[in-house]
């Protein structure tokens, strides 16, 4: 019996998403557990395991569909010796049809009675009859005070005369005067500055995946729904980078204990104890109450070919440095190679953005709803700094939170944000 092989639901926010690619060509056996398709979704690429066996009997959506909806049938598995449907078979039960349906409406073109606005030209020729407009002495003292051309008018009153509802209609924008319904395609005229703007010069065009235009999609609206709020501090990491060194040069050479800490993942650490100590920052806003999260999950931001993904290193205030080490290059690596399960992404309660291994010394980060915070992590630098009176050299490294003031208000971002500096500075107390 042919079994329906559907699109699959991989992430909660998923409506649809691309069929990248085939792994599996039609007549070849399928068990269950073999990885037939690459779907790109809105957060990544994918791979989708076949739950049933049989063989591959039909492809219904070929590789590199866009927009392909979620339970929709991609492909059909069938039984040894047992023929595929028909593909007409299969475009039956598409809801294209009910698409269509609107189509019916186009009978209502009969609906064409609007048309009866033909009759609008006889005030127009009235309009042309003569440089002269007839209107009432009202209609004219109203149209001059609200700055109206009484020629772009069209009266109701006898022989096409302009009154004082005419006037009221034409500055409301009212629908009611048939002026307003020449006035409507001008109304429409500035939509097209929606459109995007006008390119010169040659270009080439890059279409966007769907995570680009998920990544687009939401940080538009955190951008302007989310009201932004932002704190800066410059902090020491002279005693972070040599305790670091001191941990990497008792770390085995190789084997299961063997580890290669990063600045970045003692800054996750010291970000995971700070939201600990201060948990008013681990937190989402929703317009009932602010929730604050019973976990110290810590989504940290990966820069991947078609966009950005965040892996989520959870419970991280409770795992040691060559733990989160450890997970972190695996998730980093997974999430280039598009191999992240869902969970491993969606969630966290705190983001980190560092950009101080590409030189970046300070950036402002986009929130990631729902959390309430984001940290951008700048390089580290020899700067000239003062110490006990004295001008020294040190290595400093600007970081800048940006959180959400529904949630956050700038002193307790402040507060955050140095009691994260206390502890980068003292970074024993990430070993306690």
């Amino acid at each position: 019996m042919a079994t329906d092989i559907l699109m699959p639901a991989l992430s909660p926010t998923m409506t649809e998403g691309t069929l990248a690619r085939w792994l599996k060509a039609e007549g070849d056996k399928v068990k269950s557990g073999d990885v037939i398709a690459e779907i790109e979704t809105d957060k990544a690429t994918m791979e989708v395991e076949a739950v049933d066996e049989g063989i591959l009997g039909k492809i219904v959506v070929a590789a590199g569909t866009e927009g392909v909806k979620v339970n929709a049938v991609i492909a059909v598995l069938v039984e040894p010796g047992e023929k595929a449907p028909s593909g007409e078979a299969k475009a039956a039960p598409a809801p294209k049809p009910a698409a269509e349906a609107p189509k019916a409406e186009a009978p209502k073109a009969p609906q064409e009675a609007p048309k009866p606005a033909a009759p609008a030209p006889a005030p127009a020729a009235q309009a042309a009859s003569g440089d002269r407009v007839v209107a009432s002495p009202l209609a004219k003292r109203m149209a001059q005070q609200a700055g109206l051309d009484l020629s772009k008018v069209t009266g109701s009153g006898p022989q096409g005369r302009v009154v004082k509802a005419d006037v009221e209609a034409a500055v409301k924008g009212g629908a009611s005067a048939p002026a307003a319904a020449a006035a409507a395609p001008a109304a429409a005229a500035p939509r097209p500055a929606a459109a995007p703007p006008q390119v010169l010069g040659a270009t080439t065009a890059h279409p966007n995946s769907s995570m680009r235009k998920v990544i687009a999609r939401r940080l538009s609206e955190s951008k302007q729904n989310v009201p932004h709020f932002y704190v800066a501090m410059d902090i020491q990491i002279d005693a972070l980078l040599e305790l670091r060194a001191k941990l990497n040069a008792r770390s085995p050479k190789e084997g299961p204990g063997a580890f290669k800490l990063s600045v970045n993942d003692l800054i996750i650490k010291a970000a995971a104890v700070t939201l600990k100590r201060i948990p008013a920052v681990n937190a989402a806003w929703t317009d009932e109450a602010i929730l604050r999260f019973n976990d110290v999950d810590i989504s940290v931001a990966v820069s991947i070919p078609d966009g950005l993904i965040t892996p989520i290193v959870r419970n991280a205030d409770v795992k040691g440095l060559s733990a989160i080490s450890n997970e972190m290059k695996d998730l980093g690596a997974r999430a280039k190679s598009g191999k992240l399960k869902p969970e491993e992404f969606q969630g966290g309660g705190f983001s980190i953005s560092n950009m101080g291994m590409y030189g970046v010394t300070h950036f402002a980060a986009i929130i990631n709803p729902p959390q309430a915070g984001i940290l951008a992590v700048g390089a580290g630098q020899q700067r000239a700094v003062v110490k006990d009176g004295q001008l020294a050299v040190a290595t400093v490294m600007t970081c800048q939170l940006s959180v959400d003031h529904r949630v956050i208000d700038g002193a307790l971002a402040a507060e955050w944000l140095q009691e994260f500096k206390a502890i980068v500075e003292e970074p024993l107390s990430l070993m306690l």
